[in-house]
């Protein structure tokens, strides 16, 4: 039987602002509300970027404790906090692995090529990647082609990448002008992942651009899970702007309902996350 759909909400990303969407989330209160009206319309976990004063990428700890300390005051106990890692070229591979230290979240994203950058960062990264595995931490690993896929399964076949409670997350596009990702993009990820190094672990999809919607449908129907948000797309799959994260969410799981697919609730998500 199939896994229920496990949909994250991405809300805000690392780069666009409120010029680019007014309902953009940047502050700790703006997190929190949102994260509460997207856990209501279907999100098990959200993806959570922080920013500074001028609404600028940061890693920072106080920021990321206090978005933390919304999202449970306002969504409650059982979504998931997903925190990013994401570098934008701020931060290295060691800062990226110190903040992950001193937060301790229940689950961060890394992108195998920001902490595998140089054959040298091997060591280091898979002292940090064993060392989370151990105290229980959900990590996803962000694969932005089918290299990254196959050089994931080199690395966790070498021990180098500890699979407990461990996922990945394909990404279709990048931030360009008239990004247009399409359900087909999908297709040479899976080639490299169903190969004879196939891991079974949980997979899931983003997709930059107006089809998002269609692009996390066929991952669905294909076995795979879904990450929705702002930080990727703004649109519905009609071309309007959408008026805010949570009617993403909303459409995506009607969406999948219509297909006959079931949308996970947090608890559902965290056992599909922490199962061996």
């Amino acid at each position: 039987m199939a896994s229920p759909l496990v949909i994250t909400v991405a809300p805000n990303g690392a780069r666009r602002t409120k010029s680019d969407h007014p309902a953009l989330p940047i502050d700790p209160r703006e997190i929190g509300l949102e994260a509460a009206r997207c856990h209501e319309a279907g999100a098990a976990m959200i993806h959570l970027h922080v920013r500074d004063a001028e609404q600028r990428h940061t890693l920072d700890l106080d920021r990321y404790r206090a978005a933390l300390a919304a999202v449970r005051r306002e969504a409650g106990p059982d979504m998931i906090c997903q925190v990013t890692t994401e570098a934008v070229g701020l931060y290295s591979p060691a800062e990226q692995m110190a903040a992950m230290r001193a937060l301790k979240p229940e689950a961060f994203s890394v992108a195998l090529r920001e902490l595998f950058a140089e054959p040298e960062d091997e060591g280091a990264a898979a002292a940090f990647l064993a060392e989370q595995a151990r105290a229980g931490v959900m990590v996803q690993h962000i694969l932005y082609d089918a290299g990254d896929v196959t050089r994931f399964q080199g690395l966790a076949a070498r021990g180098l990448i500890p699979l407990d409670r461990a996922s990945v997350l394909f990404v279709l596009g990048r931030y360009a002008v008239g990004q247009r990702s399409d359900p087909a993009d999908l297709l040479p990820f899976l080639t490299a992942w169903n190969s004879e190094h196939h891991i079974d672990l949980p997979w899931a999809l983003c997709a930059f651009g107006p089809r998002e919607a269609a692009c996390l449908i066929a991952a669905a129907a294909l076995g795979g899970h879904a990450r929705v948000g702002f930080e990727n797309n703004l649109w519905r799959p009609d071309g309007s702007l959408a008026p805010d994260n949570a009617a993403q969410v909303a459409g995506l799981a009607a969406l999948a309902q219509a297909v006959g697919l079931t949308v996970a609730t947090p608890a559902q998500a965290r056992a599909l996350f922490t199962s061996d």
